[in-house]
């Protein structure tokens, strides 16, 4: 006996299927490894894992979720693990010192993210006394060493051995931050100091270069 056929019924996926389609082309244009969205003169937007050789249009850095991110979530990965495991924090003068001028044109040839704190008051004078063992500028601080006078090979063999590539790898939308006092500034008419922070956490020393040239630091 031939039972009739029975016509299925539409389901609730035919109904989706409409949706669904534009949001797979949607995530088919994004590269899974995308980190910068550039938009071009003409309007168009396009995602990239590199940033554009171009300076046409306008490029946005992206974090892991396709949203705009700052300088250094936008660093290659590879990068931000040294940062994390070793920042670099140059203690400078303010204008007129050739020497601190020098030193941040050799950390930004090489490529080098790093935070600057400068020498602006008595107050300052004495934490770097406190943080280096001297007042001499500029000092280098990369992770726990600290590297007293502007010595460029010297500085670059403690790069090197800490992990920092010879060149530079940053993207061409990273911006340094600006320089900051060593010690942060209070309003002088507040009556209650706030209570004192907790010591930070030494930062771990890189491993030493080897033959450093005897220089002891």
């Amino acid at each position: 006996m031939n039972l009739p056929r029975r016509t299925p019924r539409p389901t609730a996926r035919l109904h989706l299927a409409p949706l669904v389609l534009p949001l797979l082309v949607m995530l088919a244009a994004l590269p899974s490894h995308a980190q910068y969205k550039v938009v071009g003169p003409d309007g168009k937007v396009t995602y990239t894992d590199r940033p554009p050789a171009t300076t046409e249009g306008k490029t946005t850095p992206l974090n892991s979720r396709g949203g705009s991110a700052s300088s250094e979530a936008a660093l290659p990965i590879e990068l931000r693990q040294v940062v994390a495991r070793y920042p670099v924090t140059l203690y400078s003068g303010t204008d007129g010192c050739e020497p601190c001028n020098g030193a941040r044109q050799f950390l930004r040839q090489r490529g080098i993210p790093y935070a600057e704190k400068q020498i602006q008051t008595p107050e300052d004078t004495q934490a770097l006394q406190r943080i280096a063992g001297s007042t001499d500028i500029p000092t280098l601080s990369i992770g726990g060493q600290v590297l007293r006078g502007l010595a460029p090979d010297v500085w670059s063999s403690y790069l090197d051995a800490a992990g920092y590539p010879r060149e530079s790898r940053l993207p061409s939308s990273y911006q340094y931050a600006t320089a900051t006092p060593i010690v942060e500034r209070r309003d002088a008419a507040s009556a209650t100091p706030p209570p004192a922070a907790p010591a930070p956490a030494r930062p771990a020393d890189p491993p030493a270069p080897p033959n450093p040239s005897g220089i002891k630091f």
